[in-house]
């Protein structure tokens, strides 16, 4: 299969499918000396895992990661570093009933159209469970970032139609409730909906902002490998995210160019910026202000509720989809949209140390 690689010189693949024996990711391009162990995976493993809460599925995974290469006495070696996270609570026989027909808004019938095959066991690679190998390779990017100085932060902006504004934020407050949501009275509100969602047989959507921290001016390629259109494509690919903005994003087409324009300044020799509608990118390059983009997740298709299908024989029918499933997904996708986030500004990172020559003459200095 195509298209299971990401990145640039830190580059990643993932591996493994829902119901099969295990899932993984192998990186290539970390560097040596870095020091890792499979605790630092774990802490963004567990925030993604299922069972968290009822507004999560209950299939008992304990996500353990298991590093199988690549890091000797607690560092890094240079060499790939192979993880390996274990399934051990594949319910395949939930999928028996339906193995037949096409679930609305699941990648059954487009991977049939492509393959001319699928595994109907949760969706196969197409599940949302592929997640797992991205979240363990961002935890090691996060890492290799802290020690640069950059930080990612992501959390749940909205649910349904209860968003937080900007300025009622307390980040104190995201990993206080099962939403991850910076504000906790907001997160009580969403939970209210939440179970009449549940209620309903239904399920409902979100947003998830993610702030990058510490990233200086100069990063990101001017053209095809813009910051902005890497982090949209990066972000763009995790299965449940329906549309990227950074910055203003869609609000900029109200604005006018004097409104939209972010004022330059100095201060104490150094470049700052009065407003940042821009989400800390211009032109494809950070400006140095904090990079700042949201992501639309869709509700949750596995749903109670019956609806119109098909079947691969292409008759109509109904469904209705038992076993365990998300009401929501966006509380679990916040780590992931941290994790590709911060996958793609440490390639571009090391992509751009060779951007100038003092660079090249600064490293390679006797």
């Amino acid at each position: 299969m195509a298209g299971s690689t990401y990145g640039t010189l830190f580059s990643i693949t993932t591996w493994g499918e829902s119901h099969g024996p295990a899932l993984g990711v192998v990186i290539d391009g970390c560097p040596a000396g870095l020091p890792l162990s499979e605790a630092d995976i774990q802490k963004y493993l567990d925030r993604r895992k299922p069972g968290q809460s009822k507004y999560t599925t209950k299939r008992a995974e304990s996500d353990r990661a298991v590093i199988l290469s690549g890091v000797f006495e607690g560092r890094t070696t240079g060499t790939p570093i192979s993880i390996m996270i274990q399934n051990a609570d594949q319910r395949s026989k939930d999928y028996g009933k339906i193995k037949d027909c096409y679930r609305p808004g699941h990648a059954d019938y487009t991977f049939d159209a492509k393959y001319g095959f699928r595994d109907y066991r949760g969706g196969g690679r197409s599940s949302g469970r592929e997640t797992i190998g991205r979240t363990a390779a961002g935890a090691v990017a996060a890492r290799l970032l802290s020690e640069l100085g950059v930080e990612v932060t992501a959390y749940t902006k909205a649910i349904g139609d209860i968003c937080i504004p900007s300025s009622e934020y307390h980040y104190n407050e995201i990993m206080e409730n099962s939403l991850y949501m910076p504000n906790n009275a907001y997160a009580a509100k969403a939970s209210e909906y939440l179970e009449d969602c549940i209620k309903k047989l239904d399920s409902s959507g979100g947003i998830i902002e993610c702030v990058i921290t510490g990233i200086p001016a100069g990063v990101g390629e001017p053209v095809f490998k813009k910051l902005d259109a890497s982090l949209a494509e990066a972000v763009m690919s995790i299965g449940a995210v329906k549309g990227v903005e950074i910055g203003a994003g869609f609000q900029a087409a109200k604005a006018s160019g004097s409104t939209n324009n972010d004022a330059f300044g100095v201060d104490g020799g150094k470049v700052f910026k009065e407003t940042n509608h821009s989400g800390g990118i211009l032109g494809g390059i950070s400006d140095g202000s904090p990079v700042i983009l949201r992501a639309a997740i869709k509700p949750t298709p596995s749903i109670a509720k019956e609806q119109k299908t098909i079947t691969s024989s292409l008759e109509n029918t109904a469904i209705s989809i038992t076993g365990r499933h998300d009401p929501v997904i966006v509380p679990r996708a916040v780590v992931v949209v941290e994790a590709m986030a911060a996958l793609t500004v440490l390639d571009l990172m090391m992509v751009n140390m060779s951007t100038r020559l003092s660079s090249l003459k600064e490293f390679y200095k006797e």
